[in-house]
């Protein structure tokens, strides 16, 4: 049975840290006693120090004990050393009894170098402070200091770095599959982790798996439905227009004949939105001029218009008559088309709805403004969504998709769409769209 054993990530960082401090530590007392090491060589390997060991060695062995020690102090004085002369059966001792460690000048502790004389003596030398061979003090605090800090500042950039990097991938993960490449997951080598990221990147992609399946599962779902009605609606529609003739109550099939009509484009709107979902950037690129399109779709407003008496005013500046968009003229005048018939559903009568084509900020701004009730604040943000209908504000009529594949229009030739209530009451739905150069 395999253990899937998780080590927390808060332990890691503990450990490391850990490791970091006891590492610096350990190996800051290494460089010192390597450096005390090689301090003591240096001063063995001294041919003055050699000299005057013998001289003090001669001297003691000829009984002139006194003239030894003075020629080892004035000597010491003259060299900034602390000298001694001892046989070598004493040394032999004092080092089985102390390892030969004594405390140097300044609190440090260290081994003194040991020069060999003739006679069985040796000569033990000290360096005092800002003498030859002194090791400061300060010098060793400042090197610990200096290490520790140095390994913890790598631990610290280990453990930013082991964080920093799979939190980054899970991050362009996400905006790659909100801009609509749902085929991506965040990479195996972060989810294997045996921590709370490999946990949060495991549960991310369950996450996702399951959001494209539903929504998968929801164009099937319309696309099945669109299918199956299209067909018997349009045979429907057939059977009523040859039954009408033949009736003797021509409104009875009238009543009918609408609700077909208002089926069948239903249908339309739904394999719409469908097919703007599925097709991304496969649409027809041609340059469009955007004055003739909208202008086609007030003319095709207009009986529509007549019979609510609404009027339709277009404002058009004059830099604008010229400008041409990239994108399917037949989308673009469904968008447009759609938003000018829900402003003429939601205006009173003998009230008007305006059409501005502009310039702004680089962008060609198309700006429809009605007289209706507007849209409360709460439903703004909802307005562009699937069978989203503001109700309260606007009596809403139709099904919710006018606006949402208008939108999914807009999107697809990669302009902007808002909406939002006018000064003078009424919702202004605002069409952004990069000019054509």
């Amino acid at each position: 049975m395999k253990l899937n054993f998780q080590w927390p990530l808060s332990l890691r960082i503990f450990l490391l840290i850990w490791f970091a401090m006891a590492l610096a530590v350990v190996l800051s007392n290494m460089a010192v006693q390597e450096l005390g090491h090689r301090e003591r060589k240096q001063l063995e390997q001294r041919e003055d120090l050699a000299q005057l060991a013998r001289q003090a060695a001669e001297l003691e062995a000829a009984g002139e004990r006194r003239d030894a020690r003075r020629l080892l102090r004035e000597s010491g004085e003259r060299l900034r050393m602390r000298l001694f002369l001892v046989e070598t059966e004493d040394l032999f001792r004092d080092q089985r009894r102390s390892r030969h460690r004594l405390d140097l000048p300044g609190g440090l502790p260290g081994q003194p170098a040991v020069i060999d004389a003739p006679g069985g003596y040796r000569m033990v030398v000290w360096p005092q402070a800002g003498g030859d061979g002194w090791l400061d003090p300060r010098f060793f605090r400042s090197f610990e200091l200096g290490l520790t800090f140095l390994l913890i500042t790598l631990a610290c950039w280990w453990i930013a770095r082991h964080i920093s990097r799979p939190l980054r991938n899970v991050e362009s993960t996400a905006r790659d599959i909100a801009s609509g490449d749902t085929s991506l997951r965040v990479a195996q080598k972060v989810a294997r982790r045996r921590d709370e990221i490999g946990a949060l990147a495991r549960a991310f992609n369950a996450m996702t798996d399951r959001l494209c399946t539903l929504l998968e599962r929801q164009q099937q779902l319309l696309r099945d439905i669109s299918h199956d009605l299209r067909t018997p609606l349009a045979r429907q529609r057939v059977a009523i227009e040859l039954a009408r003739d033949s009736i003797a109550d021509p409104d009875i099939m009238d009543s009918v004949l609408r609700q077909n009509e208002r089926l069948e484009a239903m249908t339309e709107q739904i394999l719409t939105l469908h097919r703007l979902s599925a097709q991304g950037q496969s649409m027809a690129q041609e340059p469009v001029s955007l004055v003739k399109v909208i202008n086609d779709v007030l003319q095709d407003a207009a009986d529509y218009a007549e019979q609510r008496r609404v009027d339709c005013h277009l404002d058009i500046a004059d830099d604008v008559r010229q400008a041409t968009i990239l994108g399917d003229q037949g989308l673009i005048g469904r968008a447009l088309d759609n938003v000018l018939q829900n402003a003429i559903d939601v205006t009173p009568p003998a009230h008007t709805v305006t059409v501005r084509l502009h310039f702004a900020d680089r962008w060609l701004r198309c700006e429809i403004a009605d007289e209706g009730p507007g849209v409360t604040p709460e439903d703004l943000p909802n307005l562009f969504e699937p069978f989203f209908r503001s109700d309260k504000a606007r009596g809403g009529q139709g099904w919710g998709l006018g606006l949402a594949i208008t939108r999914d229009i807009v999107q697809a030739h990669d302009g902007r769409i808002t909406a939002f209530n006018g000064e003078q009451g009424g919702l202004v739905v605002r069409l952004d769209w990069p000019p054509f150069t």
